[in-house]
């Protein structure tokens, strides 16, 4: 070996030596007071103890007790590092807390209180009782005060609750030299919470499913608290795949669902996230799974859940929901309200006319369902031929007279007032039932015409239903036109 080699040996030992001694001295020079707040490194952990290096000669004592969390587990180990405060000092010891309290606190007396104040030392306080505003704490054998609002993030509805109670405060007033002293608990829980809070949100993501607790209901959705200091909301559309008008109908405060989560945006005022929750998304989509069952024509039972101007929703299969548009409601008469024919929560025959599973349409009619009556009228009724109607309606211009389910006819008053029986038909009224003639037909408009059946023109009518009838050589085409003719003439 070379004297170069050894002289370099030699230096990178005398190098290494040089930082030690000067890392000792700083050790025996470094020093710590009551109150001071420290970073220490665990070396040992024992049964009950903690003992940390405090950056000085001597080691730190923490209590085990004072580290645990909430399920009274110890979550730390060899090497971490935690944020203590000085409680006490001696020559072969300093004791370590959490916060400022016990025996070490009550040493320090008004000037620990106003150090704790100044360095913003969270202490360890005891509630002794109530008073007008909220509660008398003592803080290191001293009288201080909590307003009601800083003694908790959620709102006190029973302030005796918490007497004799000991929790963790901030001195936010220090005054008259130790007279007036005024602490809060909301303010270290806000700051814990807001830890928890980030480190929630971190590992946060879309997708994800959580339990929660509802936390508010309000018309358009409800919000629910899914981490600490967390809270998304659900819109009403996002609570069940069935129509739901007001969150209260399946929904209570306080209760416990579980949410997925579908949107994670920052909030528009830049401070935490707004977060879009749903709970009908955890159970299968009924459109996927019930709506292709449905194809044009079926007929169904449906019941009505919403009335709208335009028509009715119908949910004919749990979750999905068809629309009746009002002109699909009858057949045989105007519907100008769709609650003039129907209520939320009527069981109604439906027939599916369109179905769009991507866009989740179904469009349904009530008339096709019961059928169109008109569409037999030719094969039921002939020209000629005398019925017996009912009296629905009287106008100026004639009374209309229905001759069979979803069929009404006019009895035009030119004909009332020739006829034999003027007198008679002048009187009726709705409700009366009348012996008519069927004077013609015209399907294609769901129009009939009738007569009173006594006059000479009723004769022709009859002659001509007679010969329309024995005679096979004239066509529908021309005993149509003839009819038309006849009408003109008359």
């Amino acid at each position: 070996m070379s004297d170069n080699q050894v002289k370099t040996t030699n230096d990178g030992a005398d190098d290494e030596f040089a930082t030690l001694f000067a890392s000792s001295e700083n050790r025996l020079e470094k020093k710590v007071r009551i109150g001071d707040r420290i970073r220490a490194e665990i070396i040992t952990i024992g049964e009950d103890t903690i003992f940390v290096d405090t950056g000085t000669k001597i080691d730190g004592v923490v209590e085990k007790g004072e580290l645990l969390d909430e399920a009274g587990n110890f979550p730390f180990n060899d090497g971490d590092t935690l944020d203590l405060y000085v409680v006490a000092v001696s020559e072969n010891e300093i004791r370590l807390s959490r916060a400022l309290s016990g025996s070490g606190a009550a040493d320090l007396g008004m000037v620990a209180v106003r150090d704790a104040f100044e360095q913003g030392v969270p202490v360890e306080g005891k509630v002794k009782g109530t008073c007008k505003g909220g509660f008398n704490i003592e803080i290191m054998g001293r009288r201080s005060f909590c307003p009601i609002s800083q003694i908790d993030l959620i709102y006190v509805e029973q302030p005796e609750d918490y007497v004799g109670k000991s929790f963790i405060f901030a001195i936010t007033q220090f005054e008259e030299q130790g007279r007036n002293i005024v602490v809060s608990r909301k303010a270290l829980l806000k700051k814990a919470q807001a830890e928890l809070r980030d480190k929630f949100l971190e590992t946060l993501e879309k997708g994800a499913v959580v339990e929660g607790r509802v936390t508010k209901l309000m018309p358009f959705g409800a919000f629910v608290e899914i981490g600490p200091g967390v809270e998304g909301m659900a819109h009403v559309s996002e609570l069940a795949w069935t129509r739901v008008e007001k969150p209260e109908d399946i929904l209570t405060s306080g209760e416990t669902v579980k949410v997925k989560v579908i949107s994670i945006e920052d909030s528009e005022k830049g401070i935490g996230k707004k977060i879009g929750l749903s709970i009908k998304q955890l159970s299968g989509d009924p459109w996927s799974d019930s709506a292709s069952k449905f194809s044009y024509g079926d007929k169904i039972v449906g019941k009505v859940t919403k009335l709208m101007p335009f028509g009715a929703f119908v949910e004919i299969c749990p979750g999905v929901e068809g629309l009746v548009h009002i002109s699909e409601f009858s057949h045989t008469r105007r519907i100008n309200r769709p609650e003039d024919m129907l209520s939320v929560g009527d069981e109604i025959n439906v027939a599916v006319k369109e179905v769009d599973v991507d866009k989740k349409r179904i469009s349904l009619s009530i008339k096709d369902a019961e059928g169109d009556p008109w569409s037999d009228v030719a094969e039921k009724f002939k020209v000629g031929q005398v019925v017996e109607g009912k009296v629905e309606g009287v106008e100026k211009f004639g009374i209309f007279i229905s001759i069979d389910t979803g069929i009404t006819g006019l009895l035009p008053m030119s004909s009332v007032r020739n006829s034999s029986r003027s007198s008679e038909l002048e009187k009726l009224s709705i409700g009366d039932k009348v012996t008519v003639m069927i004077r013609e037909i015209r399907g294609y408009e769901r129009k009939i015409t009738l007569s009173p059946g006594d006059g000479a023109d009723d004769d022709d009518w009859r002659k001509f239903a007679r010969d329309s009838d024995e005679s096979p050589s004239v066509g529908g085409g021309a005993l149509a036109e003839k009819l038309r003719e006849a009408l003109k003439s008359s």
